[in-house]
């Protein structure tokens, strides 16, 4: 071990990880908590201590690690090891599980060295006491923040004789909960256009398993759980959330042991996704990224939407703007002249982003030709894209195209040129969905030809921001090489992705990203590091998006949520909705317009014109602000959510359907300064944000019958202190 850390740097900043050599504890200090873990030489493995409430590191130190009498039908250490291998009396799931050449699994784990790095970083180096592979566990914590980030290194150390080593469970991490009677497991589901479904239920005793085995992330689940005692709420109560920033295939899973121990472990990949390490390799696992906090589900939420404005999104201060885009105006049926004329009804209300949709490019006259051929299709735009790029610029626009660089049609001269390129298994038919196959992003000639493409048209069109689609899932998921890891593949792709991106922005730093899949079947911190915001979801119904909102918002914050207004009735569901309310429900996140302008009706164009320029007001603080979800769709009459930022705040209510009974009681808002006063910025009425937080704000009229909605804007004009402030003036002439 290193020599042994102090309280303090060199610098006077405070070290957010601390070391007690002589006991080999490390201690993790976060904003408001530490992770405590303790270094056992004479066992070969780290064991975890404490995660919760601070502690000073003499304390941590002299803290015993919890364990039960052995017997020989239990594992001893099940539950109570940062990062168990297979091997030795261990009968709970590993984190890492190997297959040598030999055949043979079992590990035999030694501590080499413990080696902190500056202020914020520890790693802790381990290997095979005989056989050549080692790993190092390494914890990071970011500055001011709450949330623990883990990564595993490994390294095959042996030479050609040793021959390859498979890894069959590669974990980033594996986060021990401390001990509690009970616990209950919280997670999203669903399905395509039904994203994000919240779901608490009580964790029980065995292995618990959320995964995706589509090769991306996936819309009926996301690689996130957190868990809490069973009696946590909204605003109280201890909760621990943990993530896994991969956008392949991927795996978290919850164990419970009858003796009480509990944990989750995140991995990339799945089960029959094996990574060969030949002599010599290396394998560097995604992030791993976790937080613990005694204030509730929506403390941990804004704890990670803090992270990830800080640590993960790559222009986390840009406020988003508000796009228009074609789809559903035009579906397939696109032109020059039809999409100029979207174009200028777009500018005339406000939009500052145009994005031509599918059916742009040679040979897609439909879903089943075209993709692959990434050229301007000679029919719809004989001079190019140019012209409609260089109008939308003169309209005081950004220019955005829709691709799909993955996929391919059978119907295009890409396949018929490399139908190796798909993914499939030699010998055999490839599957198609949705008339299109997945281009092998685990191979450098694909990604290279994605990127030169990509390159080209980007520069010619002077383009500002790509719709990155992707519209199936894997299926004949073999790599181009054969072996024992062919399916390596569900962890490559991805990244092969990452580089795409990565060069791509490099050379157009000004490019901006939106993540889809089909909606919301590609959103996690791994892509979220290389996009600026994500598709939520295929289904823009105002109601269903309600839910699949605030699902959403459990991990990620509203600047990256993309959300449009549509037509009515609803073109997926039917369902007919007032324009005010469908703008409400947009305006909780990145306002897009996705209708067809040229059957809105003037009155519908005065309208929207004015909610977006009511948006454009409130948008600073829903896309930087602080989230409360004050009211749970489906728990009451009402949903509602609150958005603060400095001396603002934005409370956007709904009421999806009419139900007799008494009147709602006043709206309890969260996050002010009890001392200030703050004044509706469009009734002229003030309070104390004390009395806005213990009696509530009076609920503003709402129509009468379903899809009623308000939005009601706050500003502090008095401080604390008692000095008045200037009220600002109101953003638009009427009540939004």
């Amino acid at each position: 071990m290193r020599a042994p850390s102090v309280p303090w740097s060199a610098t006077g900043e405070p070290n957010r990880v601390e070391l007690d050599e002589a006991s080999g504890t490390v201690l993790l200090r976060t904003a408001r908590d530490t992770y405590v873990l303790r270094v056992d030489r004479a066992a070969g493995t780290v064991r975890h201590v404490h995660w919760g409430a601070a502690l000073p590191l003499a304390d941590a130190a002299s803290l015993s690690v919890w364990d039960d009498n052995d017997n020989s039908f239990a594992g001893r250490w099940d539950g109570t090891e940062e990062y168990p291998v297979d091997g030795g009396a261990r009968f709970g799931v590993p984190a890492l599980e190997v297959r040598f050449a030999d055949g043979s699994s079992p590990l035999e784990a030694t501590v080499q060295d413990v080696v902190l790095h500056a202020q914020d970083h520890v790693a802790i180096a381990l290997r095979d006491r005989t056989r050549p592979l080692a790993w190092k566990l390494h914890y990071r914590v970011p500055p001011d923040g709450d949330v623990i980030e883990r990564w595993v290194e490994f390294v095959h150390t042996g030479s050609a004789d040793d021959g390859d080593i498979l890894l069959v469970r590669y974990a980033s991490a594996h986060w021990p909960m401390p001990h509690r009677p009970d616990w209950r497991l919280g997670s999203v589901h669903g399905g395509w256009s039904a994203e994000g479904r919240l779901q608490r239920q009580g964790l029980p005793v065995g292995e618990t398993t959320l995964a995706s085995r589509r090769g991306h992330t996936g819309h009926h689940a996301n690689p996130w759980v957190a868990l809490d005692p069973g009696d946590t709420g909204e605003e109280q109560g201890d909760v621990w959330v943990v993530a896994l920033a991969a956008s392949g295939s991927w795996r978290l899973t919850a164990q419970r042991t009858a003796a009480g121990r509990s944990g989750v472990l995140a991995y990339e990949g799945h089960e029959g996704a094996e990574l060969r390490l030949a002599p010599g390799g290396r394998h560097r696992t995604p992030v791993s990224g976790a937080l613990h906090t005694d204030r509730g589900f929506g403390d941990a939420s804004r704890a990670f939407h803090r992270h990830l404005r800080e640590r993960v999104l790559p222009h986390p201060d840009e406020l988003r703007p508000v796009l228009y885009n074609s789809w559903e105006a035009t579906s397939f049926d696109v032109s020059e002249d039809n999409q100029t004329a979207l174009a200028r009804r777009a500018a005339a209300l406000g939009a500052e982003l145009f994005v031509l949709d599918d059916g742009w490019f040679r040979g897609r006259d439909d879903d089943r030709s075209g993709l692959g051929d990434w050229t301007p299709h000679p029919g719809r735009f004989p001079r190019g894209l140019r012209p409609l790029a260089d109008e939308v610029h003169r309209l005081g626009m950004a220019f955005g195209l829709w691709v799909e660089p993955e996929m391919v049609n059978a119907d295009s001269d890409l396949y018929r040129s490399h139908p190796d390129w798909v993914l499939h298994v030699p010998g055999r038919f490839p599957t198609e969905l949705r008339h299109q196959m997945v281009l092998d992003f685990s191979r450098p000639e694909v990604t290279e030809w994605a990127l030169r493409w990509l390159r080209e048209v980007v520069a010619e069109n002077d383009v500002d921001f790509l719709k990155w689609d992707f519209n199936r899932s894997f299926t004949e998921a073999g790599a181009h090489g054969t072996g024992p890891d062919a399916r390596r593949v569900h962890v490559e792709h991805a990244r092969g992705l990452y580089a795409v991106l990565d060069r791509l922005r490099a050379e157009f730093p000004s490019l901006r990203v939106e993540t889809c899949a089909g909606g919301g079947g590609r959103v996690d911190p791994g892509i979220l590091a290389r996009t600026d915001q994500a598709w939520t979801s295929d289904n823009t119904d105002a109601v269903d998006r309600l839910i699949i909102q605030h699902g959403f918002s459990q991990l990620y914050p509203a600047g990256i949520m993309s959300a449009w207004v549509t037509d009515s009735p609803n073109p997926l569901t039917g369902r007919s909705v007032p324009l005010r309310f469908r703008f409400h429900s947009a305006m909780a996140g990145v306002l897009g317009i996705g209708g067809d302008l040229t059957r809105w009706t003037e009155a519908e164009l005065a309208e929207a014109a004015g909610l977006i320029e009511v948006y454009k007001d409130i948008r600073p603080v829903v896309q930087r602000g602080r989230q409360f979800r004050l009211l749970a769709p489906h728990e009451g009459p009402l949903t509602a959510v609150q958005y603060v930022d400095e001396d603002r705040a934005a409370v956007l209510i709904w009421r999806p359907s009419t139900a007799f009974g008494p009147a709602h009681p006043p709206l309890r808002l969260r996050g002010l300064e009890e001392g200030a006063r703050y004044r509706d910025e469009d009734s002229g009425r003030e309070w104390y944000g004390a009395t806005l937080m213990s009696f509530g704000l009076p609920l503003p009229e709402l129509a009468s019958g379903d899809c009623a909605s308000a939005l009601v804007r706050l500003r502090r004009v008095r401080s604390p202190q008692g000095d008045v402030q200037r009220p600002a003036e109101r953003a638009s002439s009427g009540r939004p």
